[in-house]
């Protein structure tokens, strides 16, 4: 019989449920209110009354300014204490400081930690405006020390060979009521169990050269509780408090994908990699080929300094006879002046007219204007070269060349010359680098290509026992084969072994072979960039030539061009005196003289200007300027370890029956080719001498007083 409930029951029972709904939620809400007004006044900031009127003037001056770091640094001793600079307006005559070209070289490699060039003397200099990219002698070293992947040096990438140890202790203690009517296992009825845990885990991994990895742990776990063994005639429980554990070994290898000495050495371990980010850069040879890139940078960056310094010397060179040239002008053009001032007062010559006069106090103040814009020249010449040097503005000094460009005719051997950029040119050596790189990265990324196919095993020796390491267990008591835990672990009775494999495999390997298309664009890109590099070079070799050519012949022009207004002005003066000539001719003869002298002396300096270049774009001006680089000393424990294993490679054999992986790629220096002609070439021209010279006037100080007409 079914109790069915009439429809006005069903809407009294509807109603009230109704009614409850709404005073439920009108407490909700009212709740809710009253608690966000509580948060609202819990976080609002109170208004603060202060005695007097005052200003933010701490806001304002120190909260919104600038702030400066306060660093323990320590101001460069050469920029706080340079004297004031020269200019063509002082007087003083400053000590004079003949240094040759071997002295500049030496002084701005131990000057120069950060390297310093040419380019750096424009308003924004590297070092200035992008410091941590500007080359220095660190460079190498903090390569070399690097940590994060990508930029990883050998210490780095050996440092994933690393054995590793790992463990952990744990203790735990839980009190859990039984919901038991009997005697809850001997506690007592309604009583807690209570439960006591501890874990030890160690583990001792090791990765190896081959791609396995090797591990051996021992694990200790206690278990006690307050149950009383026997208790009960189901309780098989031996000890009511017991450890248990085990020491075991497992070894890993992979046997496709990531397999073998080459990948590991190439990528790095396979399990260091974090989803392919890390990529197949990360082993030890790639880590020391980018050592040796680091190296190539700062190289190229001590030849760029060097030919830098060269051309800002004889630059200089250049700027003091262009001042000698324009003082003896001047001097000149002043004798002149008199002479013609002394005519004028006496009340003229035959031949001799009052604008000559004029036109010789033109020429004399045309030739101070052209001298003091050349000792200006001498001057901004000196303090870029000290700049480059890294000597300070002003030390009471001003430098002056005491080396004299050569005159003799270069010839050096074209095929010679191009051989030896194409093998010596530390630019084309970098580019090398990064193809064997990549080269190497390709080899590594193909290997990924194929499944993950892991062969694992594993060895363990269990063991039980009352206590860890002592023994209190009465005589007669049960369990006497297991006092303690590492006597059962040492007896060797309880043992365990599994073999098998992993296999992993993405269907389709799309990333994968996106990496290995990746590295073969790349690869491709840097195999045409350094054929273009070494086109660019050919092409540099030869401009160097075509420059060599025109700046030696052209100072022969300007040479004999030289001694021929040399003579012009001689005759002219001489036809001036007699009255057949005009003033006119005589300073028209003086200018061109003294142009002449400039001219030749700039082609020289630029023929000089052209050897350093030859040089440096062959890749040999580190050896042309007597300059090895080295790595700096090590740690005499370091010198000790290494004699030892020399003399252990000295005594040893070679086996012919093991192969290096991968394979040795570093050819031993001094292989290039000499500068010697080829077989069935003519020899060299012998070069033209230059005619006979002229001994110029030593060049004078520079701020040097001059006389006044009277």
């Amino acid at each position: 019989m079914t109790l069915q409930p009439t429809r006005s029951t069903l809407s009294h029972r509807r109603r009230a449920f109704r009614d409850a709904t709404r005073r439920l939620c009108c407490r909700i809400a009212a709740a809710a209110v009253f608690g966000s007004s509580l948060i609202g006044c819990a976080t609002s900031e109170p208004e603060l009354k202060y005695l007097g009127d005052k200003q933010l003037s701490y806001y304002k001056q120190a909260a919104t300014t600038i702030d400066y770091p306060v660093a323990d640094t320590q101001t460069n001793p050469e920029a706080t204490f340079a004297k004031r600079p020269r200019t063509v307006t002082d007087r003083d005559k400053d000590e004079v400081w003949e240094v040759s070209l071997t002295q500049v070289i030496q002084l701005a490699i131990q000057n120069n930690s950060m390297i310093r060039t040419r380019a750096d003397n424009r308003a924004a200099s590297t070092i200035l405006s992008a410091g941590d990219r500007a080359p220095s002698a660190f460079d190498p070293a903090i390569q070399e020390t690097g940590v994060l992947f990508g930029g990883r040096g050998v210490a780095a990438a050996l440092a994933a060979f690393d054995t590793t140890l790992n463990s952990s202790v744990t203790w735990g203690r839980n009190e859990l009521p039984q919901n038991n009517r009997i005697s809850g296992g001997g506690i007592g009825e309604g009583a807690a169990l209570v439960t006591e845990t501890g874990a030890f885990n160690s583990q001792l991994s090791k990765p190896f050269a081959n791609g396995g990895s090797f591990s051996l742990n021992h694990q200790v776990n206690y278990l006690g509780n307050n149950l009383p063994s026997g208790a009960l005639p189901t309780d098989v429980q031996l000890f009511s408090s017991a450890y248990t554990g085990n020491v075991s070994a497992q070894y890993t290898h992979p046997l496709l994908a990531g397999s073998g000495t080459e990948f590991t050495r190439i990528a790095g371990p396979i399990g260091q990699s974090f989803g392919g980010i890390s990529g197949v850069s990360q082993g030890v040879v790639i880590a020391r080929i980018n050592q040796d890139i680091s190296l190539a940078e700062f190289e190229a960056g001590v030849i760029l300094m060097l030919k830098d310094i060269e051309d800002l010397y004889w630059d200089l060179y250049l700027r003091y006879r262009e001042y000698d040239t324009g003082v003896s002008a001047r001097n000149s053009a002043l004798q002149s002046w008199r002479e013609a001032h002394r005519i004028l007062e006496a009340g003229g010559k035959a031949g001799f007219k009052p604008s000559d006069e004029a036109q010789a106090r033109d020429f004399y103040f045309q030739t101070r204007a052209a001298t003091e814009n050349a000792l200006s020249n001498v001057y901004s010449a000196e303090v870029v070269l000290r700049r480059i040097l890294g000597l300070s503005v002003n030390d009471g000094r001003i430098i002056r060349p005491s080396d004299e460009p050569t005159t003799a005719q270069f010839l050096p051997s074209w095929e010679a010359s191009l051989t030896e950029a194409l093998t010596q040119r530390v630019e084309l050596r970098k580019q090398k680098w990064t193809i064997k790189s990549l080269d190497l990265q390709l080899c590594a990324a193909e290997s990924l290509t194929q499944p993950n196919l892991n062969f694992v095993s594993g060895y363990q020796v269990n063991g039980l026992g009352n206590d860890l390491l002592g023994n209190t267990l009465p005589g007669s008591a049960p369990g006497q084969n297991f006092p303690n835990l590492y006597h059962s672990i040492t007896g060797g009775q309880y043992t365990g072994w599994n073999l098998g494999f992993n296999f992993n495999m993405p269907i389709g390997f799309r990333a994968a072979h996106t990496q290995v298309r990746n590295i073969e664009l790349r690869l491709a890109k840097a195999r045409e960039q350094l054929s273009a590099q070494e086109m660019e070079i050919s092409h540099e070799i030869a401009q160097d030539f075509q420059t060599l050519a025109v700046q030696y012949t052209t100072a022969q022009s300007n040479f004999n061009r030289y001694r021929a207004a040399q003579q012009r002005v001689q005759l002219f003066k001489a036809e001036v005196e007699a009255g057949t000539k005009t003033f006119d001719v005589l300073l028209r003869a003086l200018s061109s003289q003294a142009e002449a002298e400039v001219a030749y002396f700039r082609s020289l300096t630029e023929y000089n200007k052209a050897i350093t270049s030859l040089h440096y774009h062959k890749g040999t001006l580190l050896p042309h300027d007597h300059i090895w680089l080295s790595e700096s000393e090590w740690t005499p424990d370091a010198y000790k370890n290494a004699v030892r294993e020399a003399w252990a490679r000295t005594h040893a054999f070679d086996n012919t029956h093991l192969e290096t992986k991968p394979s040795e790629f570093v050819a031993q220096p001094g292989w290039a080719a000499q500068e010697v002609a080829p077989a069935g070439t003519q020899p060299p021209l012998p070069a033209q001498p230059y005619e006979e010279s002229v001994a110029l006037p030593p060049r004078p100080v520079p701020a040097a007083e001059e006389a006044q007409p009277k």
